[in-house]
């Protein structure tokens, strides 16, 4: 899907990294990070992220975020409960290399 959307397949390899990468821009990286937050049980949307994610986004597109990131929970916890195999949706290009992701 984010590749369909013209996120380069560099970006969606970097998503492990995204806090140290250079390919993040700090807006993508607030939102990453808000994301894990949500995501991650051991973690918490604490005052200072969310001034953070206040600065990068409108109140309609902090909700459309939130949004976004707890349906995507939902999906992933809804098909691992059910066994529910990857659609291998997305696939690494061709001309990826590991060597792009040096940054």
């Amino acid at each position: 899907m984010g590749s369909d959307l013209g996120l380069e397949d560099q970006k969606i390899l970097a998503l492990a990294d995204y806090r140290d990468s250079s390919l993040f821009d700090d807006r993508e990286r607030t939102a990453l990070l808000y994301a894990d937050a949500i995501t991650y049980s051991d973690q918490d949307v604490d005052d200072s992220l969310f001034a953070q994610v206040q600065s990068h986004f409108t109140e309609d597109e902090i909700v459309e975020l939130t949004a976004l990131i707890a349906w995507e929970n939902c999906s992933s916890k809804f098909n691992r409960a059910l066994r529910v195999e990857s659609q291998e949706l997305w696939k690494r290009q061709e001309n990826a290399s590991s060597d792009d992701l040096s940054n």
